[in-house]
């Protein structure tokens, strides 16, 4: 399967925004999905990923209550929902998808699309 991120933009501090991971080749509840980020001149950092029978999720501290996961099997998409943005959310966002049984670990992930860009202004 292969995932493509897009719906990056310029906001606000404090305002929302919805990305979304769509995939092509493949089925993408039969995947566990991540989402990682990366600033420039910074390593990229592994932020949530969501198991693929959807019961399970992971964030981690530096988004937890502020990102949300979702998926539409319909659209065969996977969402990333980020509010309440800061400064320091600006980065490029990449979504990966894995079988492994460890897809809570950044380290499960290998294959990222082009990314979106997301950039927040104070």
């Amino acid at each position: 399967v292969q995932l493509q991120a897009s719906g990056g933009g310029l906001v606000q501090a404090g305002e929302s925004l919805r990305l979304s991971c769509a995939a092509s080749g493949g089925t993408v509840r039969s995947y566990h999905v991540g989402w990682f980020r990366q600033a420039p001149g910074k390593e990229r950092e592994f932020v949530g990923a969501v198991s693929r029978s959807f019961a399970s999720t992971y964030s981690s501290d530096s988004v937890k209550g502020r990102f949300t996961i979702s998926r539409d099997n319909a659209k065969n998409t996977v969402y990333l929902q980020v509010n309440s943005l800061k400064p320091e959310d600006t980065a490029r966002y990449y979504c990966a998808a894995t079988v492994r049984t460890d897809w809570y670990r950044g380290m499960a992930y290998n294959s990222w699309g082009q990314g979106t860009q997301l950039t927040v202004s104070s």
